[in-house]
């Protein structure tokens, strides 16, 4: 499996697992838990746009208020554009999670039983099994359209920047 040493946690250096995806390229596929135990993939979300917003943890102070962040956008965006936020938590604790801050306009993915998105789009952690904070932008053909990989898994991704190339590829 392709490794890369691209980005930190804490100010280390981290290995990232699988490919690099690439702008422009065809989203690979990819099987996860919704907070219901039911396998979702990219297929579930055909002939929409989808922002996925990937983070660590639903539980760390970046990844929640990223969350939520994509929560107050999800109104704005329009009935043909998906928010995805895919962690490794578990899909019972991120059902508690969304219960709790009031989250109801983004879907909670669960990549914990297989990292089959992580290493698909080559976010996945070598040493926590964790996935790097990114975001991807898939169009309704399942192109990727924009790409973020934080270099730094404790700042947060620019918002503005994926909002306005989700909004340009839109038209």
């Amino acid at each position: 499996m392709e490794k890369r040493q691209v980005t930190k946690m804490g100010g280390n250096s981290i290995t990232l697992l699988g490919p690099e995806p690439s702008v422009g390229n065809k989203a690979p596929d990819f099987t996860v838990l919704d907070t219901d135990l039911m396998p979702k993939s990219l297929e579930d979300y055909k002939g929409t746009y989808k922002l996925i917003s990937v983070v660590p943890s639903l539980d760390t102070g970046v990844c929640d208020r990223q969350t939520r962040k994509f929560n107050e956008i999800a109104s704005s965006l329009g009935d043909d554009v998906v928010i995805l936020t895919i962690s490794m938590d578990l899909p019972f604790a991120q059902k508690r999670w969304c219960g709790a801050a009031g989250v109801d306009r983004v879907v909670t993915l669960s990549d914990h039983k297989d990292a089959d998105f992580g290493t698909a789009y080559g976010v996945l952690i070598e040493e926590l099994r964790l996935l790097n904070r990114s975001i991807f932008i898939v169009d309704k053909d399942d192109t990727i359209r924009y790409i973020e990989l934080v270099k730094e898994n404790h700042d947060h991704p620019d918002y503005d920047a994926a909002v306005a190339a989700l909004k340009k590829i839109r038209g």
